[in-house]
């Protein structure tokens, strides 16, 4: 079981902005060319009033759920969340704990405009339960 204090902890410049962050990040993960679908990686978690950055592997071991997160994960979740800071949309809280960061290009970040052309897949949703 993984602890909140694992995750990296945010805060956002207005509440509104949520959902910002939760449309951006269904548009930044691992891409297979081979059916142009794009595998979100990361989740922005709302806990007991305050917010994260996961990777969905956490959200799986937060459940309870078998999960396979690797340090490659976590240096993933790391880069996003550091882009999403970078362009505004978050600041991150616990810093420190970002220690590895994955190279820009083992992520694939669509634009707005490339939505359509892309099949966006979760492999984690917030908010519904998975029967065992």
């Amino acid at each position: 079981m993984i602890d909140l204090s694992a995750f990296i902890k945010i805060t956002l410049p207005t509440p509104d902005d949520f959902n910002k962050v939760k449309e951006t990040l269904t548009r930044i993960g691992v891409a297979s060319q081979t059916d142009k679908a794009l595998y979100q990686s990361c989740h922005i978690l709302h806990k007991r009033g305050e917010y994260y950055i996961c990777h969905f592997k956490e959200l799986f071991a937060l459940d309870g759920k078998p999960s396979s997160l690797t340090d490659s994960d976590i240096a993933r979740r790391n880069t996003i969340a550091k882009l999403l800071e970078e362009w505004g949309l978050l600041s991150i809280v616990n810093g420190e704990i970002i220690q590895n960061t994955a190279p820009l290009h083992h992520i694939k970040i669509l634009s707005f405009k490339e939505k359509p052309d892309w099949k966006l897949v979760a492999k984690y949703t917030i908010g519904k339960k998975i029967p065992n």
